[in-house]
């Protein structure tokens, strides 16, 4: 039987990319989507390591190397185009991007650790404000970019519980449970072309 074609997957990380991780051991045989590259927007980071210890090529985009976010934009379209991605998540990416990188791409993946339109924002952030909140329970957004922060049709969403006595870094080890299991599967699906949109809604396709 012909292997099925494996949809090329960029993964965009500033950090840790336990997230990547999480795709990477995802990747069997039968799963629909490759990891063809990891683009960052700093050099040094834990992710580009996992990406070099799975034989994935990397590359660095930096904002602060270009005139302005415009052309950061184009910068990572360009590196986008150049290996025939076809698929794009962020995760733990610190970027923020300019309208004509969903022109090119209009499909975008992103985890967000909290329950959107709650706590938009960056992870730090938003772990410091749930706290503060004292909100009882929050989650795991997964869902597509758009052009605004943390504004995109929902993918899935997962509650997690706050407990008492809770620091950033322990609840973030919690949500970090549930997006490395939601992630991998919105991949797999959208890779799948199991995604569609229906006004704000994303209705997600059953069968083969």
């Amino acid at each position: 039987m012909e292997r099925a074609i494996k949809k090329r997957l960029a993964v965009l990380v500033s950090g840790a990319g336990t997230n990547l991780q999480a795709i990477l051991d995802a990747s069997g045989p039968s799963y629909p989507a490759e990891v063809v590259l990891v683009m960052s927007d700093r050099h040094g980071v834990a992710a580009l390591d996992r990406a070099a210890a799975a034989g994935v090529e990397s590359v660095v985009v930096r904002l602060e190397d270009h005139a302005d976010r415009d052309a950061f934009t184009r910068a990572c379209v360009s590196a986008l185009e150049k290996h025939a991605v076809e698929l794009v998540v962020t995760a733990g990416y610190m970027k923020l991007f300019a309208p004509s990188m969903f022109e090119r791409f209009p499909r975008i993946l992103n985890v967000h650790p909290s329950l959107l339109p709650a706590f938009p924002g960056y992870a730090k952030k938003v772990l410091r404000d749930t706290l503060a909140y004292g909100v009882k329970v929050t989650g795991v957004t997964i869902h597509f970019l758009e052009d605004g922060t943390d504004t995109g049709p929902v993918v899935f969403q997962e509650a997690v519980a706050v407990e008492d006595g809770d620091s950033p870094e322990s609840l973030h080890a919690r949500l970090q449970v549930v997006e490395h299991r939601l992630l991998p599967d919105a991949v797999r699906l959208m890779a799948e072309e199991k995604l569609t949109l229906d006004g704000r809604r994303v209705r997600i396709q059953s069968g083969t």
